[in-house]
C-alpha cells in the first residue's frame, strides 16, 4: 500500500509541475481548477497499474471517475478560457508576492496534488481491493451516479443564467433548493466512493469524504465564496434568508 502511495506521489507531483510550467508562460494559476480532478484520475489509473487487478467495483468506479473528471474540467475549462486570472488566485497572488511565480510551484500546484492525494484514499482503496461487489457497492454507485447528474444540471443551469446574462440571484431550479447544488452534487459523489470503498477495510479512507465535505462548505467552496457575493448580487440576502445553503430544501415564504 505504501508502495502505491508513493509511486502516485510521483506521478501527481510530475503533473503538478507540468500545471506550473504553463502559469509561468501564461502568468495565469487559474488552469488548476482544471486539473483537479484529472489528478484523481492519474492516481486512479497508477493504482491499478500497480495491482494489475479488474473487479465489478473498481471498473465501475473508473468509468464514474472519467465520466466526473470529463465533465468537471470541460466545464471548467470552457468557463475559464480565455479570461482573467480568476478572483482567488489574484488575492493570493497579491498576498505572496514578490515571486509569486516560484512559490505557485508549492502554494497551488503541490498544494492541490497533496489534496488530491488524500482525497483519493477511497479510491485506492477500491482499485487494489478484490472484496465481493455487495449491496453497499450498489448504493454507493447509485450515490455516485445521482451526485454527478446533479452536480450537472446544476451547473447547466448556472451556465444559463450566466449566459443570458440575467441581473439578481439564480433561485430557479435546483439553485431553488439550495444555494449550492452544484457543491452538494460533489459532496454526494465522495460519500458515494467512500461507501463503496467500505467493503476494502480500509477505514481510515473516512478522512476523504470529511476532508472532501469541509472544503466545500469552509475552505474554498461556499464560505469563500458567500463572504463577498452578497456585495456583488442585489438581493442575494434575501435569497439566503429563504434559502437552504447546502441540503436542498423546501425554501421559506
Amino acid at each position: 500500500m505504501i508502495d502505491i502511495y508513493i509511486h502516485i506521489a510521483g506521478y501527481l507531483f510530475l503533473f503538478a509541475v507540468l500545471g506550473w510550467v504553463v502559469s509561468l508562460i501564461t502568468k495565469n494559476v487559474t488552469h488548476v481548477d482544471s486539473m483537479w480532478s484529472i489528478f484523481f484520475v492519474v492516481g486512479y489509473i497508477t493504482a491499478m497499474q500497480e495491482i494489475q487487478l479488474l473487479t465489478y467495483q473498481n471498473t465501475a468506479v473508473f468509468f464514474l471517475l472519467l465520466i466526473w473528471s470529463a465533465r468537471l474540467t470541460a466545464y471548467l475549462s470552457f468557463r475559464n478560457f480565455g479570461s482573467q486570472e480568476d478572483i482567488r488566485y489574484q488575492e493570493i497572488r497579491k498576498k505572496n508576492e514578490p515571486n509569486f511565480k516560484f512559490k505557485s510551484l508549492y502554494i497551488i500546484f503541490i498544494f492541490q496534488a497533496v489534496l488530491a492525494m488524500i482525497i483519493s484514499m477511497p479510491l485506492i482503496a477500491v482499485a487494489i481491493s478484490s472484496h465481493s461487489f455487495g449491496t453497499l457497492d450498489i448504493v454507493g454507485l447509485g450515490i455516485i451516479v445521482f451526485g454527478i447528474l446533479y452536480e450537472t444540471v446544476a451547473d447547466y443551469q448556472l451556465k444559463q443564467f450566466v449566459k443570458a446574462n440575467q441581473k439578481g440571484v439564480l433561485d430557479k431550479g435546483l439553485w431553488r433548493y439550495s444555494r449550492h447544488p452544484n457543491y452538494f452534487g460533489e459532496f454526494l459523489i465522495w460519500w458515494g466512493f467512500y461507501i463503496v470503498s467500505f467493503g476494502s477495510g480500509y477505514l481510515i479512507a473516512i478522512f476523504s469524504p470529511i476532508l472532501m465535505t469541509w472544503l466545500l462548505l469552509k475552505f474554498s467552496g461556499i464560505g469563500r465564496m458567500e463572504s463577498t457575493i452578497a456585495s456583488r448580487r442585489p438581493g442575494y440576502k434575501v435569497y439566503v434568508q429563504q434559502t437552504s445553503s447546502f441540503v436542498p430544501w423546501p425554501p421559506k415564504k
